[in-house]
């Protein structure tokens, strides 16, 4: 009896912490980040609705040039990863301001969110990937 209490205990646990970890709205808290400072994971549609409500958001692509030119979110500006440590504060002078960064699958997007939260950044939601965008797009610049 307490055999299967413990296997259905374990069980029950596994299926939580999925269900948590994929459910698209979770903040991440990385503690690699001074003071366990956080950014936001959204779904796409939740980004979308956001740019709907407002104006007042910078919507950050993080992927390369090329990959850019291919297709983008219209209103995107372009600056890579491997750039954003360098560039971030010059061309993103608010650090209050709504970010919502992707890239291509959400690797990118989950890295440059890190970066931007720990240079200070107070709004990041980062929304994963352009293949998940299913919205209109644009090619070239």
């Amino acid at each position: 009896m307490a055999l299967k209490f413990r296997n259905l205990f374990v069980s029950l646990t596994g299926l939580f912490c999925s269900l948590y970890a994929c459910s698209g709205n979770s903040i991440r808290n990385d503690s690699n980040l001074p003071n366990s400072t956080t950014y936001q994971k959204i779904t796409a549609e939740t980004a979308y609705q956001m740019m709907q409500k407002s104006d007042g958001f910078v919507l950050l692509d993080v992927r390369s040039n090329e990959e850019f030119q291919e297709k983008h979110i219209n209103g995107a500006i372009l600056i890579p990863v491997s750039e954003l440590e360098k560039r971030a504060e010059p061309e993103l002078a608010d650090k209050d301001a709504v970010i919502l960064v992707y890239c291509r699958s959400g690797v990118r997007s989950a890295n440059a969110s890190k970066i931007l939260v720990k240079k200070g950044y107070t709004q990041v939601f980062d929304f994963g990937g352009i293949n998940s965008w299913p919205y209109e797009t644009v090619r070239g610049k």
